[in-house]
């Protein structure tokens, strides 16, 4: 019975990585979690790796004309910094309290979302300093417990870039910030042979679901659109608090 349960939580949330890739906001993030329902969290995290990059693949293919280079060229080096820094930090920084934090970035920056200022809109100017910030800031707290989109999100909703280029532009940024994760991730011991098996059937389910999120994206209104990134956000960040807090505790 434990078995069962292990294979319905992994393809649950191997599903939800593929949506996520599929440019389905925050998603992606509920997978470890539905993961450490039946196994430790830490090996989850190992486990969905391979997951999220295979998955990116596709996911890259899907948005491979609609993105924000400007965007990319500011996070993306930040991101690769800041995964550097988890990594070298990993035996020192506790994860909870990066989870606490990370949750607490969120649910401000979703709140002041939700009471002050309307999301979407026309596209502005991404600058570079607290895109560097953030950005480094998302890369390392990927590194450390996959939560990476709320930083990220701090810096690039205000951008106000259309769905499919804030998709895309998403998508692609953590396709890099992923693939360049193996490393650590493997010297850590957190990649292993019996991992990757596991991996690999579940890369069925993911893959299905990066088309399914593709689809989903591109019927949704925009408004709608920013509406759910912007919940999915509070949400996330709420039970980001929750872990964390009381982990600390």
């Amino acid at each position: 019975m434990e078995e069962v349960w292990f294979w319905v939580a992994a393809v649950a949330a191997a599903a939800m990585v593929g949506m996520g890739k599929g440019g389905i906001p925050i998603v992606g993030m509920l997978a470890v979690p539905v993961m450490a329902l039946v196994m430790n969290p830490v090996v989850a995290a190992g486990m969905l790796l391979p997951v999220f990059v295979v998955s990116d693949m596709f996911g890259l293919y899907a948005y491979r004309h609609e993105f924000d280079r400007r965007v990319l060229g500011i996070v993306v080096p930040a991101a690769i910094v800041g995964v550097g820094v988890g990594w070298a930090t990993a035996s020192i920084v506790s994860e909870a309290a990066v989870t606490l934090l990370v949750g607490v970035i969120g649910l401000a920056f979703a709140l002041n979302l939700v009471l002050r200022r309307p999301v979407g809109g026309e596209p502005k100017r991404a600058e570079v300093a607290p895109g560097m910030f953030w950005g480094g800031v998302a890369g390392f707290t990927s590194f450390v417990s996959h939560a990476g989109a709320p930083p990220y999100q701090v810096y690039t909703l205000p951008l106000g870039m259309p769905k499919a280029v804030f998709a895309g532009t998403s998508t692609i940024a953590f396709a890099i910030i992923n693939a360049v994760k193996l490393v650590p991730y493997y010297a850590l011991g957190q990649l292993n042979l019996g991992n990757l098996k596991v991996a690999a059937v579940l890369s069925i389910p993911a893959v299905i679901a990066v088309f399914a999120g593709v689809r989903m994206v591109r019927r949704m209104p925009e408004k709608l659109f920013y509406r759910l990134v912007t919940w999915a956000l509070f949400l996330i960040s709420l039970k980001l608090i929750w872990d964390g807090a009381r982990a600390v505790i």
